[in-house]
């Protein structure tokens, strides 16, 4: 064969590969399915009394419902519960204390509703019997390092997401330190998803979460943000900095009132690769994700999307 033919050949299998449609990953959520095709919205339900901005405010059972009803209305494909406070100083809780707040809800939302729903949780029991309960999802800040977490997760068959942290809840705002913050959390979660692998947990159900406002300065967080594609090469990213202190920051006002920041900042984490965006507000960061979608992929497209 000539080199012309050579040529002419590559450049024909060149096009041909060019022309496929790209595989969109699709997550096995229990009996549900989730795309990735385009960026997918968390709302985040805390059960808890101490949650930095929404603590207490869902903690009696009906107004849980009346949120989640609310939240599934307004876009959220995934209703994501927590049963203990991870901000800056919370105090643990105990199994019990943890499945107590969080099981009740779970399984009432299951039974009304058509939604994929996460448990927010690092504890191997609380994992197992949420599963048990129709979880679809597993979040865990501390990315499967408790004990038996990393058995409870393969056992699952779930999707799950791991989060970066330096530290632990009480401490982890301590003057954290990084040589290079986007390698450190990249090494870290390469490092998690390969144990992951190890343990026998499918790679199509690993998510990785660079942990805002977990163990990082303002500066960190930014520097996260505008490398969030770097960690997309990784594993399909889940991000979460709604109302975070990290806002007020870039806002430079210590006033409660985030939102508009909160969603402006989701939407850079969609434009910077992440598939899934884990908010308070969701009904304006839904509307928000409707304008990028029909800039990006065409009004009928971004309308046929949700």
């Amino acid at each position: 064969m000539s080199q012309r033919s050579t040529l002419a050949t590559a450049h024909t299998i060149a096009y041909q590969l060019q022309s496929l449609p790209m595989q969109t990953q699709v997550l096995k959520c229990g009996s549900r399915s989730l795309s990735l095709e385009r960026a997918q919205i968390m709302g985040i339900l805390n059960v808890t009394p101490d949650s930095f901005s929404d603590g207490g405010q869902f903690y009696d059972l009906d107004d849980a419902l009346k949120q989640t009803e609310h939240m599934i209305h307004a876009g959220a494909s995934i209703i994501d519960i927590g049963g203990e406070s991870t901000r800056p100083g919370a105090q643990s809780v105990d199994d019990q204390q943890e499945l107590d707040r969080v099981l009740p809800v779970l399984q009432a939302i299951v039974q009304r509703f058509d939604v994929i729903v996460s448990v927010d949780t690092s504890k191997a029991i609380v994992m197992r019997e949420a599963v048990a309960s129709g979880a679809g999802m597993l979040n865990d800040v501390r990315a499967l390092r408790e004990p038996e977490a990393l058995s409870a997760a393969a056992e699952s068959d779930l999707p799950i997401c791991l989060m970066h942290m330096l530290g632990q809840p009480r401490t982890m705002q301590n003057q954290p330190k990084y040589s290079d913050v986007v390698k450190e959390v990249a090494d870290f979660l390469k490092e998690r998803v390969d144990s992951c692998r190890c343990a026998g947990i499918d790679p199509k159900n690993l998510l990785i979460d660079p942990g805002f406002g977990f163990g990082k300065t303002l500066s960190h967080n930014i520097e996260l943000l505008k490398n969030l594609g770097k960690l997309a090469d990784i594993s399909p990213v889940l991000a979460g900095l709604s109302r975070k202190s990290m806002i007020a920051g870039m806002l430079q006002d210590e006033h409660d009132n985030r939102v508009i920041g909160s969603v402006t900042a989701a939407m850079l984490c969609v434009q910077n690769g992440a598939s899934i965006i884990r908010v308070h507000d969701v009904l304006e960061t839904a509307q928000a994700l409707k304008v990028v979608n029909a800039v990006e992929y065409g009004i009928e497209e971004a309308a046929s999307a949700g």
